[in-house]
């Protein structure tokens, strides 16, 4: 998917998840401010869920209620220091409750994904647009 600018978002948003089927995990890689955060939201927001906190980066996790989705979590494992880490704080359970998971820095915590977490890999190009891809 190729983002050219802010305008798109929603649209894109809204296409990922109709795309994405029972799927629930989403690890989120690319370089700090790439725009993981700024498309996560515009996820959130197709989802039905007005007021989003932003990036989770010290709380590690925003937890949502989507009206038409259930349970989201929003997890920013930046500043995890080992996968022991994510495990003494509860990361595991929830990756696996069946609640939908978007995660930044998946690399983090690689040993404790699912093995059908869905991999999205986010661009930017030279001219300031996005490239968004994943393996669905």
């Amino acid at each position: 998917m190729h983002l050219t600018g802010p305008d798109e978002l929603q649209g894109a948003a809204k296409d990922f998840l109709d795309a994405i089927g029972n799927r629930k995990v989403f690890a989120f890689s690319a370089p700090m401010g790439t725009g993981k955060t700024t498309f996560i939201n515009a996820l959130l927001h197709a989802m039905g869920i007005e007021h989003t906190e932003g990036s989770p980066t010290y709380s590690l996790v925003n937890v949502y209620d989507s009206p038409m989705y259930g349970k989201v979590y929003h997890m920013d494992v930046y500043r995890l220091n080992s996968e022991l880490e994510a495990f003494d704080i509860g990361i595991e359970e929830m990756l696996y409750e069946g609640a939908i998971c978007f995660i930044e820095w998946p690399e983090k915590i690689s040993g404790l994904l699912p093995e059908n977490t869905v991999f999205v890999e986010l661009v930017k190009n030279s001219d300031g647009t996005r490239l968004l891809s994943c393996d669905l």
